[in-house]
């Protein structure tokens, strides 16, 4: 199983949806709180070029935000890329 890793903040209400999706489909995220850690909000912005949160990764794959997440997911698409 990919590792899943979400750029996020405490009070961001689509992070949350992102992670509850997630965690239905049966895996934990790595959540990577950038409201606590500047560097990290730094680092989010070089890699993915986008200035919101959530950035989900699935693996080495930069998913996007929450609302590509429930695109992959209505596309059937998410659930091969968790469960290879």
């Amino acid at each position: 199983m990919p590792e899943i890793r979400m750029y996020s903040t405490r009070i961001c209400p689509y992070c949350i949806r992102a992670e509850r999706l997630l965690n239905k489909k049966g895996v934990q995220v790595q959540k990577i709180l950038v409201d606590h850690q500047p560097e990290e909000l730094t680092k989010m912005i070089e890699i993915t070029g986008r200035r919101t949160v959530p950035q989900i990764f699935i693996g080495e794959r930069h998913v996007g935000g929450y609302d590509d997440l429930v695109d992959l997911d209505l596309e059937g698409e998410l659930d091969p890329l968790l469960h290879p």
